[in-house]
């Protein structure tokens, strides 16, 4: 299933074209997600209660008495590895560059500071691990969150034929953002509204007939004929339940997506059509997640002299 880490490196991805800069590679995402200390601040409000002092005068913030200001930052050997390892190499400035590719085998070793511990995951993640899947069918899809929370789409695009993640989640990332010929190209002043959801898709069946597929479980892909003429157009597995659609609106909206102008109640009188149905967890994440990280992470690279 896709993974929060797939998300950042669509947005990493489309910033760094945006401001045209190297993007960093997945493993390196992936890498450094591990060390992030997801949650730490909220975990230790939560836990620690404020105790109340009789001593009037400021207490003090460590044990001798020197502000946290003042005493150095703890260095991030896994990130510091990450850069330096990549900075003795060149790196190709594509976007979709697969040249340091992930590895399924190899285990982030964890620091011995308790400040880069992962400490959980934010609760609404369907994602509770990264995912070992390095290949898989993939889509795209950038949102614009309104002040008031709501939903826009804002670009959409994906295939059907199996990617290597490497490569596939940053070449369809600008290709959704940036070539929808629905919308406009993302501009790069657009970022901080943005929400990006990766679907990875599996599970590909034919249905035994246009009915054949369960609401909220599964996306289905047409194709039909209609005055001599091959249409077809795919939904992900959230659109039906979102739009709070049936399975015969479902079909019926896709069969329009598709091009199709016939009358609503001859639906199923056109040619040949076909369904196949598939499954897919999507994972999201905000602007706001993507900065809070991106910030962490360049505070541990390593200063050039």
């Amino acid at each position: 299933m896709a993974t929060v880490e797939h998300c950042l490196f669509c947005f990493e991805a489309l910033s760094a074209n945006l401001e045209k800069r190297t993007p960093m590679t997945l493993y390196q995402v992936q890498s450094s997600w591990t060390a992030y200390p997801k949650g730490l601040d909220e975990e230790e409000d939560e836990e620690q209660p404020e105790l109340e002092s009789s001593d009037s005068s400021p207490p003090s913030d460590n044990e001798s008495g020197k502000p946290l200001s003042s005493v150095p930052a703890p260095r991030n050997p896994i990130l510091e590895r990450l850069f330096s390892s990549s900075s003795g190499s060149s790196t190709p400035a594509s976007s979709s560059s697969s040249s340091l590719s992930p590895s399924t085998n190899n285990t982030t070793p964890s620091s011995s500071s308790t400040s880069f511990v992962p400490i959980g995951l934010h609760p609404r993640r369907t994602s509770q691990r990264s995912s070992n899947i390095t290949e898989s069918p993939l889509f795209i899809t950038w949102n614009t969150i309104s002040p008031s929370s709501s939903k826009s789409l804002r670009g959409c695009i994906g295939t059907f034929e199996p990617q290597p993640l490497s490569s596939g989640l940053s070449s369809y990332a600008l290709t959704s953002a940036l070539s929808d010929h629905r919308f406009n190209p993302i501009t790069l002043r657009e970022l901080p509204t943005l929400e990006v959801s990766v679907t990875l898709l599996t599970d590909f069946e034919n249905a035994k007939d246009p009915m054949d597929w369960e609401l909220g479980v599964h996306g289905i892909r047409i194709s039909f004929y209609a005055r001599n003429k091959r249409y077809g157009a795919c939904y992900l597995p959230d659109v039906a339940p979102e739009q709070g659609w049936d399975k015969e609106e479902t079909v019926v909206s896709l069969m329009r997506k598709a091009g199709w102008g016939g009358k609503r109640e001859k639906w199923s009188e056109v040619g040949d059509l076909k369904v196949v149905r598939f499954q897919g967890m999507a994972e999201s994440a905000g602007w706001e997640e993507y900065k809070q990280w991106q910030d962490w992470v360049k505070k541990g690279e390593p200063k050039n002299n």
